[in-house]
């Protein structure tokens, strides 16, 4: 430990242990000092006033009696002592006494009443003695703790900021952030605004003074601010918004205030605050609970970056996925000047951060990375940065599960399966007739995917269990983001598949079909209400409620919910109707699919194609034009000719400029 590590002093210490040594001197002497001998009344009757032995008698405390001998007596103790219950009953027994034993006034020992304090006031003052002296060394390390060595915080330091201040000490860098790269070059000239601010002043430009990183969980919004950390050689100040709500009233704003004075002190830096939303909620919901701490807390941290002028140099990051609930005035330029959204990667983001997780880990040699991450990024459409780190780790787990020397590109497609759907259960046996059903339910799914245009080109289907479900099919749905109303029928038409299925070969419905009948009622009510797409409900939009989200008032009135509510049911009805019709025709290759399944209980496309011959739709997009259309960065293969070209000319136009501005960006950075 060094000097300055523990607050206390010489002084502090010579206080303590006079403290100490008084406490414990007086404990001691209660402990060991002489308290007599016990006796009952009868003995002090007969063996010691009727044999004249007793000197005097003292009442101490109207609780017992001291018996004071006279000296010479033969007694083993100085003095003896006897309970009574009160005082007049004791008067009255003594005189009775004396009576008894014939003693006159003059041979009668006298009776004196005191008061003494026996010890038990300190023994009960003990506790709350430790307890002030625990408070009082607590709230001395709370107002020592800011020194240079020495630990922030104790139980009167509730208002100081919990913020954490790292410098030089953070291995992320930007090479290890992949698929956000318009993202990544805001934040980078956010950290070139803070090493290099007079290039920008001297053009008259103001340094920005935050931005908001939004997007989906997962997608890499504070690992992104990790890695802009790695990058800046300024001292970068992080925390969780969850941490300035706490039971005290006031903790809240002087956690603000104090967090920003740190930011001031270090300026330029960095300061980020995580998941905003917990503090940045949108005022005047009504002072429930800590509601009212809450907006205090927003109050303050509104005025405290509005107290940050242009030569501050400060940027403020701030990381959430509801940035639809925060408050209008933290949203507005002059606060967070830009908004930053990050959303889930394509195709070639998620074969560079493939590239990123495939670093460490030991591949078989005949794998090519390059290669492999462009096949993985292939079949995983969807998947943030967190789920391809996540598949990545369990390629590894499933390869040292199996004793391997190196992981393979099995345990990779192993890995997805497991992501996608869940844990294989090897002991869950299923009844014949319940395997039956499953063969057959998910036969319906690929067969009625195969004769529908706009479905996704299927990959796999098994009945294998997994997870919660009894089946399992994957897919590989296109790289798109516009829907045409065509496109979602046949994706509500595929979904049902395997409920009628169900109904034609076997007559009845099972449970099975429970997560295909919620995900087209999803997508119904998302066609009528949100997307416009019904000729009765007409060209509105209302947003949809989020999963577990309390609604105290529709947007619509009565009227309109039983008209969205009748055209939903209309909508799924026609999808079934057309789905059944479509499975009663292609019956015999239903039949096909399910018994190959109850067979092998895995069947890929070639199987498919083996069982029902080729799709009679062209695929707008198969697994190989997936697997050749991920190239490099610089590769633009998804673009059409004509915005080729258009994107080749404006490139030429702007290459000086744009070498210009990569020069400045990495000049000030270390890659």
């Amino acid at each position: 430990m060094q000097k300055g590590d523990f607050p206390w002093n010489e002084k502090d210490f010579r206080y303590l242990a006079l403290t100490v040594a008084g406490v414990s001197s007086a404990l001691l002497y209660y402990y060991f000092r002489n308290t007599g001998r016990e006796i009952s009344w009868k003995d002090f009757v007969h063996r010691y006033v009727g044999r004249g032995m007793v000197d005097r008698l003292e009442v101490v405390n109207k609780q017992y009696v001291r018996v004071i001998l006279v000296p010479g007596a033969d007694t083993d103790a100085s003095y003896v002592w006897f309970n009574i219950g009160s005082v007049d009953t004791f008067e009255r027994n003594l005189e009775a006494a004396y009576m008894e034993l014939g003693l006159g006034l003059s041979h009668r020992p006298a009776v004196v009443y005191s008061t003494e304090s026996d010890g038990s006031f300190l023994m009960s003052m003990v506790p709350t003695l430790l307890l002030i002296g625990f408070l009082l060394f607590t709230l001395r390390r709370g107002s020592l703790g800011r020194g240079p060595g020495s630990g922030r915080g104790g139980a009167f330091s509730m208002s100081e900021s919990t913020a954490k201040m790292m410098k030089d000490n953070i291995d992320v860098k930007f090479k290890d952030v992949a698929g956000c790269e318009e993202a990544k070059l805001e934040i980078m000239e956010f950290v070139n605004f803070l090493k290099n601010p007079q290039q920008y002043q001297d053009l008259g430009a103001k340094i920005p003074k935050g931005a908001v990183l939004s997007g989906p969980p997962g997608t890499g919004k504070t690992l992104l601010a990790k890695a802009t950390a790695g990058e800046a050689n300024v001292p970068f100040i992080t925390v969780n918004g969850s941490e300035f709500l706490e039971m005290f009233v006031g903790v809240g704003p002087a956690r603000v205030r104090d967090m920003f004075s740190m930011a001031r002190k270090n300026a330029p830096c960095i300061l980020f605050i995580d998941e905003i939303d917990a503090v940045g909620r949108k005022r005047g919901g009504g002072n429930f609970g800590g509601q009212s701490e809450q907006e205090n807390t927003l109050n303050q941290l509104l005025v405290e970056m509005d107290g940050f002028n242009t030569v501050t140099n400060v940027v403020v990051l701030a990381g959430t996925n509801r940035p639809d609930i925060l408050d209008p005035a933290l949203m507005r330029p002059g606060r967070f000047d830009r908004q930053i959204y990050i959303g889930h990667p394509d195709i070639k983001g998620r074969a560079s951060i493939f590239k990123v997780h495939l670093r460490p880990l030991k591949l078989e040699p005949e794998l090519d990375k390059d290669a492999l991450a462009r096949k993985m990024a292939a079949l995983t459409p969807g998947f943030s940065g967190a789920d391809i780190a996540n598949v990545c780790n369990e390629a590894a787990l499933i390869a040292a599960r199996h004793l391997s020397d190196a992981i393979n590109q099995k345990h990779f497609e192993q890995a997805i399966e497991r992501v996608i759907g869940g844990l294989e259960k090897k002991t869950q046996v299923l009844q014949p007739e319940e395997k039956k059903t499953v063969a057959y339910h998910e036969a319906g799914h690929a067969t009625a995917g195969w004769f529908l245009e706009h479905a996704d080109p299927l990959l796999k289907v098994s009945i294998i269990p997994r997870g919660k479900g009894l089946g399992y099919a994957q897919y590989l749905p296109r790289e798109q983001y516009l829907y045409t109303k065509e496109q979602l029928l046949d994706r509500m038409c595929m979904t049902l598949g395997g409920r009628v299925s169900e109904e034609i070969f076997f007559g009845r419905i099972t449970t099975g079909a429970q997560d295909d009948l919620r995900k087209v009622t999803q997508s119904a009510y998302a066609q009528i209400v949100q997307f416009g797409m019904n000729e009765k409900v007409g060209q509105v939009s209302f947003d949809l409620p989020r999963q577990g989200e309390m609604v105290l008032e529709k947007p619509y009135s009565e009227a309109t919910a039983r008209l969205i509510d009748t055209e939903v049911r209309t909508l799924i009805s026609e999808a079934y109707q057309r789905t059944y019709q479509l499975l009663s025709e292609k019956k015999a290759e239903v039949e096909k699919v399910a018994l190959r399944l109850l067979e092998k209980e895995v069947l890929d496309k070639n199987d498919m194609v083996e069982l029902l011959g080729k799709r009679p739709f062209a695929e707008k997009s198969t697994y190989e034009e997936f697997v050749e259309g991920t190239g490099g960065e610089d590769e633009d293969t998804t673009l059409p000719e004509g915005l080729k070209d258009w994107n080749q000319e404006r490139k030429d136009k702007d290459e000086s400029q744009d070498e210009q501005v990569a020069r400045q960006i990495s000049g000030g950075m270390p890659f």
